[in-house]
């Protein structure tokens, strides 16, 4: 007041904006991924739609399990791809919280990884030999092989970010006058 300035101007701080609401939330970044696990991420979803679409394309099967076991795979994989990538590239990141995102990716891409590659095998092994059905079974490696690669480096950085953290001591020595009684007057 004395220097012509606001009263409050010294202690206030400025406001945190408000969360976004409407189409201003999909606003879509790749910061959250980096460009290696972006491109794994993208390359997941769409080697495993390829691998979706091609063995939907077969017509005729003799032994038809490891083709329906090969469907629910690669269908699960590129559903399941769907919403991990909308999560980490909008701001659901935030709302759910990155350590939540990342257990869940953890989870999904070790899942199906191991579920793809063997219904790939199955399938490798039970399919008619036609180029429509080994094309869907190269494309089911490779879904594959990006799944597990994805799982492996995401357990690495989980392996090292524990590993980086600063240990707690989480026990005490103890002091010789803790283990003392209160009173030291006799009954």
């Amino acid at each position: 007041m004395e220097n012509g300035g606001s009263v409050y101007e010294p202690t206030t701080s400025p406001t945190e904006q408000a969360p976004r609401r409407g189409l201003r939330a999909c606003v879509c970044t790749a910061a959250h991924l980096g460009p290696r696990r972006l491109s794994l991420k993208v390359l997941q979803l769409v080697l495993s739609f390829l691998a979706f679409v091609l063995e939907e394309v077969i017509k005729i099967c003799s032994r038809c399990g490891g083709l329906y076991f090969f469907e629910f795979a690669s269908c699960c994989a590129f559903l399941l791809c769907i919403p991990v990538l909308a999560m980490y590239c909008t701001s659901l990141y935030e709302r759910v919280g990155k350590d939540q995102v990342k257990h869940l990716d953890l989870w999904i891409v070790s899942v199906m990884g191991v579920v793809f590659l063997l219904a790939s095998i199955v399938f490798s092994a039970t399919n008619d030999g036609t180029s429509v059905e080994t094309a869907a079974v190269v494309f089911g490696y490779f879904a594959s092989i990006t799944f597990i690669v994805d799982a492996v480096m995401m357990w690495f950085q989980r392996h090292q970010a524990k590993k980086d953290a600063p240990q707690e001591k989480t026990t005490r020595p103890r002091n010789a006058a803790e283990n003392q009684p209160l009173n030291n007057e006799p009954v």
